[in-house]
């Protein structure tokens, strides 16, 4: 990811925060490297979770734009600076969050956009195989946020270790009258929901469910959010 960031984004990115979430775990590159960007490492003494390790490693940022982005995210050459994409729509007037496409190894389409997950939602999309009908929330994997958008919700809540985050994050943007865009550009994202095959992740996976279902955030979503949002580019239109 590094690298990709290195060779297709020197000319948008400024500041790259790496956290290192086990206290042993070595840095990924050589010390002497140098690259095209400020690199800061972050190394916990314990591991924290995905919105805690990125609110720390976003906190006080003075960049214009913010970037959360998974390390298992790969970049495509032919897209050239992804980023810059992303950024361009998040310049827009009432965009708080814009999002790539993602595609798997095979350049498959992900369903990274997804409809609020309500029991009988997900009841369709696990058991019943449809897809999503609408979108009301977007994976977190790669988002790039006006930093003023990131400042008014306050970033992710931390009380979600795992799981939900973003779609709470989603919400939140939302409620508070900002747009999720996507931009017309894809990003590969090869990783595997590890809930699919470990049960601590499953556990996490569904704790995150239950605290979403019974949050305000969640509540206020179901009752004022539009029922009709088919597409990416209506999300939190009035």
């Amino acid at each position: 990811m590094l690298q990709d960031l290195a060779g297709l984004c020197a000319g948008s990115v400024t500041r790259v925060v790496l956290t290192l979430n086990q206290a042993d775990e070595p840095p990924p590159f050589p010390e002497d490297q140098s690259w095209p960007f400020a690199l800061q490492l972050r190394r916990n003494a314990r591991p924290l979770g995905f919105g805690a390790n990125h609110n720390r490693a976003l906190a006080g940022a003075a960049e214009a734009f913010v970037c959360v982005l998974n390390p298992d995210v790969r970049l495509q050459p032919q897209a050239g600076d992804a980023l810059a994409a992303l950024r361009a729509v998040a310049c827009r007037p009432g965009v708080g969050c814009a999002y790539p496409a993602q595609v798997d190894a095979q350049g498959r389409v992900q369903d990274s956009e997804r409809a609020l997950p309500t029991p009988a939602a997900l009841w369709r999309r696990r058991a019943m195989g449809r897809s999503e009908a609408r979108v009301d929330w977007v994976n977190a994997a790669c988002l790039v946020l006006p930093r003023a958008a990131w400042a008014d919700v306050r970033g992710f809540d931390e009380r979600y270790y795992m799981y939900c985050e973003d779609v709470d994050l989603s919400l939140r943007l939302r409620l508070a009258g900002w747009r999720l865009e996507r931009a017309p550009v894809a990003v590969v994202h090869a990783g595997q929901r590890a809930s699919h095959r470990r049960l601590a992740h499953l556990a996490w996976h569904l704790r995150s469910l239950l605290r979403l279902w019974c949050s305000p955030v969640y509540r206020r979503a179901r009752t004022l959010l539009p029922p009709d949002t088919r597409a990416a580019d209506r999300i939190g239109a009035p």
